[in-house]
């Protein structure tokens, strides 16, 4: 074992005890997060608030460091739960009128399709853009757009096909037509590179549990400064407003940023989780990162042309994501229960297998899946 690959195993644990793609689901933790978490509680069981001044100085720490993973400004980033709450809060707080549109793909997943659609009782019209064998085509998004359309969200990586959308193009577009433009990041960030103010990008939200290598439940929500005032904040507490820790002394004026989307107190264990693993990041490198997973997936694909199985995520560099899918001529339980007694974790569902590697994993893990795969078939 290389030096290298020693260091790899002593970061991700997880490598001693099974083959993990499926980082598209819910990364493990690296070593490091873990640590995280055990000295935060260590600290607050032993010391109770004594380091709370601390902690807070940790919370903006990681402020910044996610508004460094998305080129954001600091204060265009807020705390939130999950990718839901994130795009929640675009949803419910812009000033609608009966008869406006949302445009959206028809292959999102349904935190990107719930709360446009909860947008029907105020007359708000939920447009789904058909995709194209997992693909989703940008002139058949515009055509669905017209002088109506407030918002195009889409996801930077779409979960079951992995097709990458061309951010890019798309944000072009909606700043030339006055649209404002969501993206819902969960399945790019930590993996493949992100840039808000190139892509003209209005909101992003991800949760950190997937490529990110983050616990569940804490993510980071991004609203750029042009448009804040467009979102007026639904649900609001006594961190929403300037002057917050003056408790007594109320005074209803929202804190002149992101922050006012904050509306009570902080996860912060999740939040020093969160913290650990955009430093592996940052310290590993995302272009490092990107190189290195879509390397496997060329890999991966290979594997399966020799097998004769049909790809089914888009093989155009320029689509390409962590996510390499393929069409599953198998019994899914049966083939998911194989692969979970073998150790070796992936997704199966909706007629397709997902495999997600991340750059720890190794052309070994690959051999080693396709052995399973051959001993099944």
């Amino acid at each position: 074992m290389t030096p290298h690959e020693k260091q790899l195993l002593q970061e991700f644990p997880v490598k001693s005890t099974r083959t993990f793609f499926d980082h598209a689901k819910v990364s493990p933790l690296p070593r490091r997060v873990r640590d995280a978490v055990n000295a935060f509680t260590h600290d607050a069981c032993e010391n109770g608030t004594k380091n709370y001044t601390s902690w807070m100085k940790e919370v903006e720490r990681v402020r910044g460091k996610f508004a460094q993973l998305i080129n954001g400004d600091v204060d265009e980033i807020a705390f939130v739960k999950n990718t839901s709450e994130g795009i929640s809060i675009v949803a419910n707080g812009l000033d609608w009128k009966s008869g406006d549109n949302v445009v959206i793909p028809d292959i999102e997943f349904p935190s990107n399709v719930y709360p446009w659609w909860n947008l029907k009782r105020l007359g708000v019209e939920t447009r789904m853009v058909k995709s194209r064998d997992g693909r989703v085509v940008f002139d058949d998004l515009i055509d669905q757009t017209d002088k109506r359309t407030r918002i195009i969200s889409v996801s930077s990586v779409e979960c079951n096909s992995g097709f990458k959308n061309d951010l890019n193009r798309i944000g072009a577009f909606c700043r030339e037509k006055n649209i404002l433009f969501c993206v819902d990041a969960i399945q790019s960030l930590g993996v493949l590179t992100m840039d808000v103010k190139r892509d003209n990008i209005d909101f992003l939200s991800a949760d950190g549990h997937k490529w990110m290598l983050s616990v569940e439940g804490l993510g980071g929500f991004y609203i750029s400064k042009n448009v804040l005032e467009k979102i007026y904040p639904i649900t609001v507490g006594w961190d929403s407003v300037v002057n917050a820790w003056d408790f007594m002394n109320y005074d209803f004026t929202f804190q002149p940023d992101a922050k006012r989307f904050e509306e009570g107190s902080f996860n912060t264990m999740s939040i020093f989780a969160f913290g650990a693993a955009l430093d592996l990041l940052q310290e590993t490198g995302i272009d490092s990162i990107q190189a290195s997973v879509l390397s496997q997936g060329d890999y991966m694909m290979e594997g399966l042309q020799k097998r004769g199985i049909k790809i089914l995520n888009s093989k155009i560099q320029k689509e390409r994501s962590g996510i390499i899918s393929y069409e599953l001529k198998a019994e899914p339980q049966q083939f998911s229960t194989y692969m979970l007694e073998n150790n070796v974790s992936l997704t199966v569902r909706d007629g397709i297998a997902r495999l997600s590697p991340h750059y720890y994993n190794s052309q070994d893990e690959a051999d080693r899946f396709f052995d399973l795969l051959d001993s099944f078939l």
